[in-house]
């Protein structure tokens, strides 16, 4: 039988050659690659399936802070690295890795769960819902109808560009200040921002150096900072067809959003910028004159959420509108389910466990699409997914939990 189990130092190479299988990586391992995962690893959460000493299978995961709507954190447990081998398909490997993960996260207490679903259809059963959405863009620049005059801000602020060592003093607290405020954002550990600045670049996480600039308020403040590397393109009559790929832009304002945008767009020679992955709701395209000139070239489901807690997850939030709801929560599982009511208003909720009449019942994995407010469960009624046991539930649903901005996750994990 196969056997999973937490791995030891000896087993990183191994398990490393399985995970760079399974996301169809060189299974070529190298001592860079092993002395960058002992690291950060964490041993006591990296999981390994082991059929006859070899690895099969990986999971790994780690704590993570996520937003919610209104601004508090939860603590998730946030999965990554997790693949199978084509050997090993269709054995319960995952689902066994998966359980084991799961009873951990629930034992120490954290809300949900949380992970970046590379195909959409494996995680449902596990409880996972889609909770963020991503949208990418591409803005041809010519058709934006940018005043070609525009040197910068017109509100007094200005945009100054730095460098990495800059980015890694001023990024952390303007992300901060950033995730209170968005629902869907996860923290970034000192890591992230040693990758994302090249300071841990290696033949691993392969590095180009971008270009990054800020945007200070008329007060000197700074609200907004982008990274972007120019993708160069020239045609045989030495004709500039130059691209702006934006890796990232975190605004705290929209006079910043809108100014960050315009500086890459009005840089010479660029004809395209194109943007990371950004909420669908962004402003982006109504930042230029001509939003037709920003077409979406992805659309997709991003951040994917498992509550292990309804209670704590529904009264972590805060809500617009005020009412009663018994929802009838499916959980297979047996981590939360059960019959619930959800006492709200903008002063805050409460949810209690009740033996009340359900009003309006589904999975754990639809709640998860509603808890940060981007799903309808008018929606999801009509679907079928979720049911109405009284005429109306799920419209009440919706004015308690619908937000009026898409919640976003900025990063990958």
């Amino acid at each position: 039988m196969v056997e999973i189990r937490t791995l030891q130092d000896a087993d990183i190479a191994d398990w490393s050659r399985a995970l760079n299988t399974g996301f169809l990586r060189s299974p070529l391992v190298t001592e860079e690659q092993l002395a960058d995962r002992r690291s950060f690893f964490d041993l006591d959460r990296t999981l390994g399936a082991f059929d006859q000493g070899r690895c099969v299978a990986t999971f790994r995961s780690f704590p993570q802070k996520l937003t919610a709507v209104g601004g508090a954190e939860v603590p998730a447990d946030a999965i990554t690295n997790v693949t199978v081998s084509p050997t090993h398909r269709r054995r319960g490997l995952l689902s066994r890795m998966m359980t084991q993960d799961l009873d951990a996260a629930k034992e120490r207490g954290d809300v949900v769960a949380t992970l970046i679903a590379a195909e959409y259809p494996i995680y449902g059963r596990y409880g996972f819902g889609p909770a963020t959405w991503t949208t990418r863009w591409e803005i041809d620049v010519p058709r934006a109808g940018l005043d070609p005059r525009w040197s910068g801000p017109g509100d007094g602020g200005r945009i100054d560009l730095i460098d990495g060592e800059e980015v890694r003093k001023i990024g952390p607290e303007l992300h901060e200040r950033l995730r209170a405020g968005q629902p869907g954002a996860v923290d970034r550990g000192e890591r992230w921002w040693k990758q994302n600045t090249g300071v841990l670049a290696n033949s691993f996480h392969p590095w180009t150096e971008p270009h990054y600039a800020v945007y200070r308020s008329p007060s000197g403040e700074v609200e907004g900072l982008v990274a972007y590397e120019p993708k160069a393109n020239w045609t045989d009559n030495k004709l500039p067809q130059n691209t702006a790929e934006v890796r990232g832009l975190d605004a705290l304002t929209p006079a910043a959003e809108r100014a960050l945008w315009r500086y890459v767009a009005s840089i010479d020679w660029i004809l395209k910028v194109r943007t990371p992955h950004l909420a669908p709701d962004s402003l982006v395209p109504l930042c230029f004159p001509d939003p037709r000139s920003a077409k979406v070239i992805t659309q997709a489901d991003f951040l994917w959420v498992r509550i292990l807690d309804v209670v704590r997850a529904l009264e972590a939030r805060t809500y617009n509108g005020a009412g009663s709801l018994v929802l009838e929560i499916a959980d297979p599982a047996g981590y939360t389910g059960g019959r619930f009511r959800l006492a709200a208003g903008p002063q805050g909720a409460s949810c209690t466990r009740t033996t009340d009449d359900a009003e309006l019942s589904m999975d754990v994995r639809e709640l998860a699409t509603l808890w940060l407010g981007d799903e309808s469960a008018v929606r999801l009624a009509a679907l079928g997914t979720v049911t109405e046991e009284r005429p109306g539930a799920a419209a009440a649903a919706d004015a308690l939990l619908r937000t009026s901005r898409r919640p976003w996750c900025p990063d990958m994990f």
